[in-house]
């Protein structure tokens, strides 16, 4: 598709506030630097952020000789943004301000047998209640809704096209929710989600090549190549939980067997384990989460069972990951998702001795592998960042009458002089 001179706008404004965000306060020289615009381009997306009240000029830095140079800063009260993390098992949202600090958080579970789309959709709408009455936010400051869904979604017209977890198959769960909520909706799914997050905030910031992967009741492989999102031509790319592990292997939800998925998620590990040890406690037949919890635990306590489980569970995703470096040749690879925070080091370390035994040596050499270290719900935190790109499309190039606030000089920072 050929990007027009707005999508292009749209874009640097983006990465502009995606840079302030990431680095308040910072100067209009460093953004230039960043991003590789023009310093000229720069000035005046600043100006644009600074007349939406998404950002605020907050001093001038010293600069040892020369003009100093003014700084600017996110406004974190200009606005509020929810993520939404719809998971097989439940459903998780946060409220942000707009530095994307969490002001407020609420929870929904999902129980077996409750994931017609009406019913996800009640969910939903009843914890972004939640966060706004929590946060104590007015309608007006909620710049948009970004929404993870599992599997693939059409991300411009709002339809969760396939989720074989659920044998979804076009549901218009933006319509839906509309019906409920009231503010601007925008739909991606969790690979997407949690790539974005590290690249903001996590493991594969600053890095050009990652690959993200996402371990939950799903697998996926979010990628971020050449700096930025990689989507794919129909926005499907990082399905690689749905990639043959095993010939004539598990049959999956997806209708093929073998899948990375049924042997590295949530459900896989449970056959893991019973497989291993049928009557062993850990097992939970019909709680996941119980069930990765209690195999954590033992892990961490030396159980020998469920060292054997997390060794095993390893051993397949360090061969599924090698392919993944072999392929891509990335920078870092990083262990999302709620499963991979739960099994923690325990899984990382097998995960690290499993690829060694597969992946080439060159590449492998290049390519860190680790855990992600952003504190909050990964996937939240990249929708969010979904339904900020949106208010940045939507709003005018140039915002209308209201007078942007006085530009005092409230902090000076010192800079060193360059040798």
């Amino acid at each position: 598709m050929k990007r027009t001179s707005r999508d292009i706008r749209t874009a640097n404004r983006y990465e502009v506030l995606r840079q302030i965000i990431a680095e308040s306060p910072t100067s209009r020289q460093e953004l230039a630097a960043a991003t590789g615009l023009s310093l000229a381009t720069v000035a005046t997306l600043v100006g644009e952020l600074l007349d939406l009240r998404m950002i605020t000029e907050v001093g001038f830095e010293d600069s040892a000789g020369g003009r100093p140079r003014g700084l600017v800063a996110v406004n974190a009260s200009g606005g509020a943004l929810i993520g939404v993390d719809i998971a097989e098992t439940y459903v998780h949202v946060e409220l942000f301000d707009l530095a994307l600090n969490v002001l407020a958080r609420a929870d929904e579970d999902m129980r077996p047998g409750e994931s017609r789309p009406e019913q996800v959709v009640g969910h939903v709408a009843a914890a972004v209640g939640s966060v706004v009455a929590q946060a104590g936010v007015e309608a007006a400051r909620v710049l948009g809704v970004g929404v993870s869904v599992p599997g693939q979604v059409d991300r411009d017209t709002g339809v969760a096209e396939y989720a074989p977890n659920w044998d979804w198959h076009d549901v218009p769960l933006l319509d839906l929710l509309s019906e409920h909520i009231a503010y601007p909706l925008h739909l991606d799914n969790p690979l997407r989600a949690c790539t974005v997050a590290e690249l903001w905030f996590g493991a594969a910031r600053g890095r050009g090549d990652a690959v993200v992967v996402n371990l939950g009741t799903g697998v996926g492989a979010g990628l971020a190549l050449g700096g930025g999102l990689h989507r794919g031509v129909s926005n499907s790319a990082g399905e690689w939980g749905h990639t043959t592990l095993v010939l004539d292997g598990r049959l999956c939800h997806c209708g093929n067997h073998g899948c990375v998925e049924t042997y590295v998620g949530a459900p896989g590990i449970m056959r893991n384990l019973r497989e291993l040890s049928p009557r062993s406690p850990l097992l939970h037949p019909e709680d996941q989460t119980a069930t990765i919890d209690a195999l954590a635990r033992a892990a961490a306590a030396g159980d020998p069972v469920a060292l054997e489980v997390v060794r095993d569970t390893a051993r397949y995703l360090g061969a599924g990951i090698s392919d993944l470096i072999n392929l891509l040749n990335p920078e870092v690879v990083v262990l999302s998702s709620w499963v991979a925070a739960r099994l923690g080091e325990p899984l990382l370390e097998e995960v690290r001795a499993a690829v060694a035994r597969h992946a080439l040596r060159r590449p492998l050499a290049a390519t860190g592998i680790v855990l992600s270290p952003i504190p909050t719900d990964p996937v939240s935190l990249g929708a969010a960042t979904f339904a900020l790109e949106g208010a940045l499309q939507s709003a005018p190039r140039k915002a209308a009458a209201t007078p942007a606030p006085a530009r005092r000089a409230v902090l000076t920072r010192s800079r060193a002089p360059s040798s």
